[in-house]
């Protein structure tokens, strides 16, 4: 009988660390594993990375199998700014990627190069979100902390370091900085926020071993470690996606996007033009606000998330933490249209609307992008926390009149570490691997007309409400 071989695939998010064991002939997975995380609140958003570390070790420990695991990989948050001393240890906490303090620096790049000549070079237009906006805030605004950095990382290159001693990242996840493109690191770019690039980790090639996890950590020393990458390109990979596949992902942020069959190039910011953690594209739009802020609302009212109820024509624009798709960061929440008859089930559904509707509206964008330029019928993969809820699985088919399919694997950052990890050992590409696992089967529900007024209302409040917001009106 041929002995079983385990991966352990990690997904370091913004609130948690999940770890997942997987046969690698079955997909099955044997284990699994979490620890929790803390964010700051008030004027940023920032976590300590020896946290992710800790949660790390624990997580992959929960799982049963660190110490006979064969492989290991780990997907992380995008866009976070971690500074690193000549000791390896954080110089500050760091800065994650829905901190919009960044926001007047971004806009400082996008005025002194051009939106449409940094898009050519980086991919994406950017915003407080990415990571060169965050180095340039850090620079203006703790000098002393900056003189001590010599190492900038993004939170899955600090914890591949952490495993392997090897200071490496992959495509994916550099192509969501705002300093790389198809070309590499952009010199010229990187000198106008004064980023030397000895700071930064090699990009490895995809496929690419990182090294092998060293003496003194929870998982088997010697055992293999693939590159890694961000939390959307994992999530490709997991899902095992072909060109065209639309996914919505529901989680903290909220993102939508496919593999694209060519590179991403829009000027208008709508669509950041990520590479994939293969050799190709994955052009994507991302808010902010998603999850948490219907939560938040469903707080408010009193209400459990799923009480929501229909009609009624109240608008909210639940941009709870500024917001990047309309790009308004000093946004906050807005209401408009409240009725005597409106209900507190009817403002829920209507935070759910508001929160769904960027995506939404930015699919087609996404998916022309990417190189389909007659955009399908494709089944809309839900994934994420919020996937398996009825209220958004009915707000998604209500908004986009698409059908849409249910995975049945979850965790799928996590799966597509582990499919990277697998690949290691079998000598396939991983976004194979996971369809030799079948990981995006699930339900069908089958589509409903889409609700055009709920739509023409969210974008005319937006449009008229983009000077209250900080910005000028917007398109959509």
């Amino acid at each position: 009988m041929a002995e079983q071989r385990v991966v352990i695939g990690v997904d370091s998010s913004t609130q948690s660390t999940k770890a997942l064991a997987v046969d690698i002939d079955t997909g099955t997975v044997l284990g699994e594993g979490r620890a929790a995380h803390t964010v700051s609140e008030g004027a940023g958003r920032e976590s300590d990375p020896e946290q992710w570390w800790a949660a790390l070790e624990e997580a992959a420990a929960r799982t049963g199998w660190a110490e006979r695991a064969d492989a290991v990989s780990v997907a992380g948050q995008q866009h976070g700014l971690v500074t690193l001393d000549a000791a390896g240890a954080p110089v500050r906490p760091a800065l994650l990627w829905n901190d919009v303090r960044s926001a007047p620096q971004a806009a400082e790049l996008r005025a002194a190069i051009g939106p449409a000549e940094i898009v050519r070079r980086t991919g994406s237009l950017p915003t407080a979100a990415f990571t060169a906006a965050k180095w340039a805030w850090l620079r203006a605004h703790e000098p002393a902390a900056v003189d001590r950095v010599v190492g900038v990382r993004l939170p899955h290159d600090f914890l591949t370091e952490r495993l392997t001693g090897e200071a490496v990242t992959d495509r994916g996840d550099a192509s969501g900085t705002g300093w790389w493109g198809p070309d590499g690191y952009d010199k010229d770019l990187l000198g106008r926020i004064g980023l030397d690039l000895a700071l930064l980790p090699q990009v490895l090639p995809p496929g690419a071993r990182a090294g092998v996890v060293r003496a003194g950590t929870a998982l088997r020393e010697g055992a293999l470690v693939a590159t890694g990458t961000g939390d959307n390109m994992a999530a490709a990979l997991g899902l095992g996606l072909r060109p065209g596949q639309p996914v919505l992902s529901l989680g903290t942020s909220g993102t939508v996007y496919a593999v694209g069959r060519r590179r991403p190039v829009d000027p208008s910011g709508t669509v950041a033009g990520f590479a994939d953690a293969l050799g190709g594209w994955l052009p994507l739009a991302c808010t902010l606000n998603c999850t948490l802020a219907v939560d938040r609302f469903a707080a408010l009212l009193g209400r459990g998330r799923e009480e929501v109820e229909d009609g009624g024509s109240v608008v909210v624009l639940p941009y709870l933490d500024g917001e990047r798709t309309p790009d308004l960061p000093g946004a906050s929440g807005l209401v408009h249209g409240l009725r005597h008859d409106t209900t507190p089930g009817r403002l829920l559904q209507a935070a759910y609307d508001g929160a769904a509707h960027a995506l939404l509206t930015a699919l087609d964008d996404v998916l022309r992008e990417g190189g389909d330029d007659l955009p399908g019928d494709e089944p809309l993969l839900l994934i994420g926390g919020g996937a398996r809820g009825r209220a958004w699985q009915r707000t998604v088919r209500r908004l986009s009149g698409r059908a849409v399919r249910i995975p049945d694997a979850q965790e799928l950052v996590a799966l597509g570490a582990a499919a990277q990890a697998a690949a290691l050992l079998t000598g396939e590409p991983a976004d194979a691997v996971a369809r030799r696992w079948r990981t995006a089967e699930g339900p069908l529900l089958e589509p409903v007309a889409k609700d055009e007024d709920a739509l023409e209302r969210i974008g005319d409040t937006l449009r008229r409400a983009g000077a209250l917001q900080g910005a000028p009106a917007q398109d959509r």
